[in-house]
């Protein structure tokens, strides 16, 4: 999840490269490509370079590393043209303020390498109609169930429920299913889908389409069915909107399915539990949708400027495009690669695999301007909490509160229906 914001903090260098250049003009030598990224990222972006250079021939490769994603947004915000790098790394929510203040070069892929990608990926890093990185890794959630409790993957949000009440006293299951990967707004997006409740949705061709709207009476019915005690009408206890203990849950077999993001999947691999990962299912049997944005690597507009903006360009297209250059970088960093050869490659693991294709069933990309949109009163963010404090907590009525739910959403993407 990239909801990270600038702010101020000190930076490190990862290599011989001196950053006090962020604030005095530096010497940029021609044949060597500036490469930015985060506390992460940097190390293991040297660690590849360490182990091959000659990414682009006749050029070589620095690698700046800051002590934070904050401190990287920072030094970018500041940056200038003889202090600027030629390519950074970060998420897709800098795209649109880097493209505005000029920071950003536009990235022209050709159409077998666009071809790499899905229209979402490259939607997630384009602005004004023109791409301005390359996709590098996803950034998402995915859901696994636990193999001693549950017998088969589940092929309706039903079946969970139904498993849940038929052995809550049985197995002294404390919830049926909860998130640890990105909270209850951004990685519970996929409960709110397989209810029938979705901020927003996409074409077949990456785009928004701007006139979709739930249905409220359909999406309460289901909070209804599946969600609440008829007695109570407050939580039944299956889907975990307050529980803050889901990992060690899920560990000590109290809860049978956990939402997890692709950055913490390792935690679970060491404890032993298979990596089934698949989408929510959705009550109808296909999948929630959920939060599938990617990273990137971006080209900047400083490149041109420091006469390196050929190589630049040949690295964003020879390492962070390709397959060879995702798998050796996955195979360090952990997370799911974005282009499709790398995400079949024997070189990344079954979890890196499972991520990648529980994003390609149902992601969508994560897009800033209407998420935290409050035309409606309220962003998705705040608004999506909300609704689960309101009914599974407070006990106020499912429909009633869709309602209310839907014509914030309804007004949030209207508000910026041009800008899409």
């Amino acid at each position: 999840m990239q909801k990270k914001r600038f702010g101020f903090a000190s930076v490190i260098a990862a290599t011989a490269l001196v950053v006090s250049g962020l604030l005095v003009p530096s010497a940029h030598a021609s044949n060597e490509i500036i490469v930015w990224a985060d506390e992460t990222r940097g190390p293991h972006l040297t660690k590849l370079i360490a182990a091959k250079g000659d990414w682009v021939p006749g050029y070589t490769i620095k690698i700046v590393t800051f002590s934070s994603y904050s401190a990287l947004g920072d030094a970018l915000a500041k940056a200038t043209g003889t202090s600027g790098p030629d390519i950074f790394v970060g998420g897709n929510d800098w795209v649109v303020a880097s493209a505005k203040t000029g920071k950003l070069a536009p990235v022209t892929l050709t159409a077998s390498q666009k071809a790499q990608f899905t229209g979402g990926q490259l939607y997630d890093l384009s602005y004004g109609g023109k791409l301005y990185g390359v996709p590098l890794d996803i950034n998402n959630v995915g859901m696994i169930y636990n193999t001693k409790l549950v017998p088969n993957a589940p092929k309706t949000f039903g079946d969970m429920v139904d498993f849940y009440k038929a052995n809550k006293t049985k197995l002294g299951l404390k919830n049926g299913l909860c998130v640890t990967g990105g909270g209850l707004s951004w990685g519970g997006l996929s409960v709110f889908s397989a209810l029938g409740a979705d901020p927003y949705i996409m074409t077949p061709h990456g785009k928004v389409q701007t006139t979709y709207r739930f249905n409220p009476n359909v999406f309460g019915a289901n909070m209804n069915k599946y969600l609440l005690d008829p007695v109570t009408h407050k939580s039944n206890g299956f889907w975990a909107s307050s529980n803050t203990t889901c990992n060690d849950d899920f560990y000590t077999g109290k809860v049978p399915y956990s939402i997890i993001g692709n950055w913490e999947w390792q935690n679970y691999v060491d404890r032993g539990f298979a990596m089934n990962l698949q989408p929510v299912p959705s009550v109808t049997g296909g999948y929630g949708k959920m939060f599938g944005s990617v990273s990137g690597a971006f080209l900047t507009s400083y490149a041109a400027l420091h006469g390196t903006a050929v190589g630049a360009k040949s690295l964003l297209v020879n390492l962070f495009a390709s397959t060879a250059g995702q798998v050796a970088y996955e195979a360090i960093e952990g997370r799911p690669p974005a282009a499709k050869g790398a995400q079949s490659d024997p070189g990344v693991s079954d979890a890196q695999k499972g991520f990648g294709a529980a994003a390609a069933l149902s992601s969508i990309p994560q897009i800033g301007v209407i998420l935290g949109s409050n035309a409606g009163g309220s962003n998705y963010w705040d608004s999506s909490a909300d609704y689960w404090t309101q009914t599974l907590i407070n006990g106020k009525d499912a429909v009633v509160e869709a309602r209310k739910l839907s014509k914030i959403w309804n007004a949030d993407l209207a508000a910026v229906a041009s800008q899409l």
